[in-house]
This record gives C-alpha cells, sequence and structure tokens, in this order.
C-alpha cells in the first residue's frame, strides 16, 4: 500500500489568534466536503457557538471554500449555493441528516409540550436534556428534516420527512427544542434509502445512554420507518469510563458491494477519549454485530469507499489523523496517518477533530479538517480549517 498526502491547502484562517483566556470553541471548526450541482468541490466549516442554539444560524463571514479545479485552489465565498446532495434512482436528489438542512431551533418557550418522560444529564457541562416522545410532540417537532431537487420543480423543496418510531424520545436542551437526525444516508442495492442516526435515546433501562438507529425508506425519503438500533453496548475491558459514557454517537456509515453495512460509532464525551467502535449489519440494517472496538480514540468518524476496493476512516480528538483498510470490509487497519501536529496532552488543543471526505477517482479523496496551532509568523497561532489531496495505491 503506497499512500502520498499532498502539503496541507488552506481554506480559511481565523482573523483572531489564541488566546488561552479565551473560549472560542465552535468557531472555524467542524468542516464537511460535498460536491456543488455544477460539479465544483465545497468545503463548508462552521463559525458559530458549539451549541443547540446556533443549528441552522447564518454566519457574518464566509465560511465555504469552493474550488473549480478538482481541490487544486480555492475561493472563500459565503455557501449560496446548495450541496449536491445524494441522487436517487428516478433522478432526484435529497439533502437530509446534515448541517444545512437543520433547522433554527424553537424556543421551548413557544412550545406547547406533551409530559416528559425524563431528564438526562449529559456528560459535558452536566447539561441537562428533556425528553419527550416524538409521535407525541407538536407536529413541527417531529419528523426528518430535508430538501429535495427535481426536474420538475424550480428550486430545492423544503421538506419534512414522516418518522416512524414509535419509541423514539427526541429532546429540548439548552432552553430550545432543536429538530436535529444526523448521520449518513446511503444508496442500498434495492433502492431504498438506509441511515444510521443520532441522537437517539429511549425510555426504560435504556434511557441513560445514547445510541444510534438505523431508519429505511422505501418511497424515496418522504419517510422513514426504523430498522434498527445500535444500544449501547460497551467494551468494558477496553474503556475505564465506559458504564459513565454517555453511549454511542456520530455514528459514520457505509454500505459495501456486498450490501454489508458498516457503522463506526463515537464514545468520547465530557469524561475523556474513548474508544471508535465498528458494527455491521447483513439485513439492510435489522440486526448488527455486537460493536468492537477498533480505535482507542476519536470523535465524528468518517467513511468513504474508493473505487480500487479501500475503505478509508478520518477521525481524531486528539488531532486528526486517516486509516485505511485493504480488506475493504473495516475488518483489519493500517496504523493512523496524522494530519496535524499533536503538541498537547489536553485532546482539544490542537484540532476538534472532525473531519470529511470526498472521493476524487478510484485512487484519491480529499480530506478536510481543522488545525488549531497553524503559526502566524510572530510567535501566536491561530485555528484553520484546510484540506489536502491523498492518493492510494495497493
Amino acid at each position: 500500500m503506497n499512500v502520498i498526502l499532498s502539503e496541507p491547502m488552506l481554506i480559511a484562517e481565523s482573523p483572531f489568534v489564541n488566546e488561552p483566556a479565551i473560549d472560542r470553541w465552535g468557531l472555524y471548526q467542524f468542516p464537511a466536503l460535498d460536491r456543488l450541482m455544477d460539479g465544483r468541490i465545497a468545503v463548508t466549516f462552521h463559525i458559530n457557538a458549539d451549541s443547540a442554539k446556533a443549528y441552522g444560524k447564518a454566519t457574518e463571514e464566509p465560511n465555504r471554500g469552493v474550488s473549480a479545479d478538482g481541490g487544486q485552489t480555492w475561493q472563500r465565498v459565503f455557501p449560496s449555493d446548495p450541496v449536491a446532495g445524494i441522487r436517487l434512482p428516478n433522478g432526484e436528489r435529497l439533502r437530509v441528516g446534515t448541517a444545512d438542512v437543520t433547522p433554527r431551533p424553537v424556543p421551548i418557550s413557544d412550545c406547547s409540550l406533551p409530559p416528559k418522560r425524563g431528564t438526562a444529564i449529559g456528560s459535558y457541562g452536566q447539561q441537562p436534556y428533556g425528553c419527550y416522545r416524538h409521535n407525541e410532540l407538536p407536529k413541527d417537532l417531529q419528523g426528518v428534516p430535508m430538501t429535495r431537487w427535481s426536474e420538475s420543480a424550480p428550486s430545492w423543496q423544503v421538506e419534512r420527512a414522516r418518522l416512524d418510531d414509535p419509541e423514539l424520545l427526541r429532546s429540548s436542551t439548552e432552553g430550545v427544542f432543536p429538530v436535529v437526525w444526523w448521520g449518513d444516508v446511503n444508496l442500498a442495492p434495492d433502492g431504498s434509502l438506509i441511515a444510521v442516526v443520532y441522537p437517539a435515546r429511549l425510555e426504560g433501562a435504556e434511557f441513560g445512554h445514547w445510541h444510534c438507529a438505523c431508519y429505511r425508506s422505501v418511497d424515496g425519503g418522504r419517510s422513514w420507518q426504523v430498522r434498527g438500533r445500535l444500544l449501547y453496548r460497551p467494551d468494558l475491558s477496553a474503556d475505564a469510563a465506559a458504564a459513565k459514557r454517555d453511549g454511542f454517537s456520530e455514528p459514520a456509515s457505509l454500505i459495501l458491494s456486498s450490501g454489508e453495512i458498516l457503522a463506526v460509532l463515537r464514545t468520547t464525551d465530557g469524561n475523556g477519549d474513548g474508544p471508535l467502535y465498528l458494527s455491521r449489519s447483513n439485513d439492510l440494517g435489522e440486526t448488527w454485530t455486537p460493536p468492537r472496538v477498533i480505535r482507542p480514540n476519536g470523535v465524528m468518524p468518517r467513511l468513504l469507499r474508493l473505487g480500487n476496493g479501500m475503505v478509508v476512516l478520518s477521525t481524531g480528538r486528539p488531532g486528526a489523523e486517516l486509516l485505511f483498510s485493504k480488506d475493504g470490509r473495516g475488518e483489519q487497519w493500517s496504523e493512523p496517518y496524522p494530519l496535524v501536529p499533536i503538541i498537547s496532552d489536553y485532546n482539544q488543543h490542537d484540532s476538534c477533530g472532525y473531519t470529511s471526505l470526498l472521493a476524487l477517482d478510484d485512487d484519491s479523496f480529499l480530506v478536510a479538517y481543522s488545525w488549531f496551532q497553524k503559526p502566524t509568523g510572530d510567535g501566536q497561532t491561530r485555528k484553520a480549517i484546510q484540506v489536502r489531496r491523498v492518493q492510494i495505491t495497493l
């Protein structure tokens, strides 16, 4: 296996320098690579607080880099053009389960809420989450936010797909009620759509932990039915803090050429670094293998299957890194290829750890990531969003 990483390409650099006493978490972070409708490449990043109150909020600074030459050069712009989303067999396109379609949260004071089914306490800042049965919520707090494009429509049409999951609990936090449904949407061999998403919570014995749920749509994303669940079943021998964790979150998923689904799950939370777990399904997400640890750390894992059969995994925290599965199934993984220097013992010092992947051809792809310690030339550092081209041959 031969891996060639290009030099970093700078997409954006923060106007502020890092100052130890000032917290700017959420600014110049969380990059996402996509294709635009005209084939150009875009990397969109976050310049707001990392808060439920900021979901769907516009930025005052341009937060997108666009490339018209396959990622060789970039222009920083405001995100005026929608990304292309997933293409359906009938030619329609969907954007679903992504930050750009997540609506602004509703203040709780404006909501007519059903009885609360419990309050969960998150490990970051001991933030409370008020939990309600999804099917008892007002209609504007139910369902799946998405947009659809078709040749017959003049523009992308905002939709709220029906979500059939009578056991699901949806949560309020920070004085607002967000409607989030985050995860990869995959086109299955039979033409249906499969999504592994979070956040998900259940009443009863499972209430104390998030899990990731698998949903299937057989009508082009207009409705989604719960297919299976990846309940939090940690490896106690691999994680001393397992019992205290928030649970499984931030799933990455993809469907292999065999039809098998891979899912990689985060457990890092306010208790410190937690393992990444991998599970797989051979029945379109109805049942899953017991999750097994594949990395001792990581947040927001991303998966990509190249035309040459290689499966790529990107993750981070600490730092940002790439791993490769030459067997094409995620059974065995290479040693990590670091993308940023790690100069601190604190796992959020060098990068947010969120990455994004986009295939260019059978043997190459782009990876986007944040680097928090880019030198300014005067002894100070700034946060930066960077992209690298990676070529891999067997």
